[in-house]
């Protein structure tokens, strides 16, 4: 029996990440965190209907050995313990002198690139090592796989990604947000300077109305000038379904880039309290959109618009479900692939809309 370990398992995005594999049968689903309380009352309330025998436990991924791992023998480590803003490959390198193959949600962009410095160490261990197993890169890339073979010239993709109000992101993730306002993001090409939660625009997205979006850091602004050939300019926006929130944060960008606060993760924890608060402000939907611009074969301008609807709740399940995905190709010995590198090409937009079909979310081109 294949042991998966998610770490973080009974947070934010890590519940739903172990809530999708504990339905999968004939594996054992380590649940744990720093907290064994914690890890014990979720796992044990996923034990009532799971499939996989469920075990929690109390590991600190960013200080557990390779010794450690090893000991608990997991073929899949997960890490969805966030801010990887603030993390190292340790976690990740015990992994590999454990022999376990390391998936993580990481969508800070150093972090999610960088992890190919590991390829050689991976790939003499036999195992695989993604980082970005999230919406971007792993779900965006898909999107912008699965259409920009109709382009004869891709010049520019924008992702933007729309979560509802009623959905608390916890404070680790509020931090990486906050520590973001103001500060310079490098785009590719011919993209102007843009600086964290800026570049306001006011856009209408199919099925959550009108929105503000900002410009934010996403592993996608590295990424995509490598991947697709010509491209000129990438973009990854967020966009708050409550516009006070949204341009309240815009406004304390300026603060940062001015100088004038200085190190606005201090605010986090007041922010998120206000915001859940006021979660009846706005709704449980959210979703992304994924636009993509070039010429066709005749020289014509084209343009594709991809969006995705997340009702009921569901919006945490997306950065979640790309991680389980390659979780179980890996379980089911259908990926190959071995080596250290970003979430890119790993899986495809029917693999995640597959994955996805029992959720109350809905996708296409507008």
């Amino acid at each position: 029996m294949h042991r998966v370990l998610v770490l973080g398992g009974y947070g934010a995005f890590g519940s739903r990440v172990a809530e999708r594999l504990a339905r999968q049968s004939g594996i054992e689903l380590i649940v744990a965190g720093r907290s064994l309380e914690r890890a014990q009352v979720f796992a044990a309330g996923l034990a009532r209907t799971a499939r996989a025998k469920m075990t929690p436990a109390r590991i600190d991924g960013g200080a557990v050995t390779a010794g450690e791992l090893a000991a608990l023998r997991p073929f899949v480590v997960i890490n969805a313990s966030g801010p990887y803003q603030d993390q190292d490959y340790t976690l990740a390198c015990a992994c590999i002198a454990a022999g376990a193959h390391y998936l993580d949600l990481a969508d800070a962009r150093a972090f999610a690139v960088g992890i190919a410095a590991l390829d050689a160490e991976a790939k003499a261990a036999g195992v695989l090592v993604v980082s970005g197993t999230s919406t971007v890169p792993a779900l965006s890339a898909a999107v912008v796989d699965q259409y920009a073979p109709s382009f004869a010239r891709l010049r520019a993709i924008t992702t933007i990604i729309a979560p509802g109000n009623s959905f608390d992101p916890g404070l680790a993730t509020t931090r990486s947000i906050l520590r973001s306002l103001g500060r310079p993001l490098s785009r590719a090409g011919k993209a102007k300077a843009a600086f964290g939660w800026q570049g306001l625009e006011r856009r209408v997205l199919p099925g959550l109305g009108a929105r503000w979006i900002g410009d934010c850091d996403a592993p996608d602004l590295a990424l995509f000038p490598r991947r697709y050939a010509g491209l000129e300019t990438v973009r990854v926006c967020a966009a708050l379904e409550v516009g006070a929130f949204h341009l309240a944060l815009w406004g304390l960008s300026w603060l940062v880039r001015a100088g004038v606060v200085r190190g606005p993760e201090r605010l986090a924890g007041a922010l998120l309290a206000a915001k859940h608060h006021l979660r009846f402000l706005g709704s449980d939907t959210g979703g992304m959109a994924v636009t993509l611009e070039g010429t066709d074969e005749e020289g014509e301008v084209k343009r594709v618009d991809w969006h995705l609807v997340a009702k009921s709740g569901h919006g945490p399940c997306i950065p979640a479900t790309p991680s389980v995905i390659l979780a179980k190709k890996l379980l089911a010995g259908s990926l190959a692939e071995r080596g250290a590198m970003a979430c890119v090409g790993l899986l495809t937009l029917g693999d995640f809309m597959c994955e996805i079909a029992d959720l109350d979310i809905t996708a296409g081109v507008a």
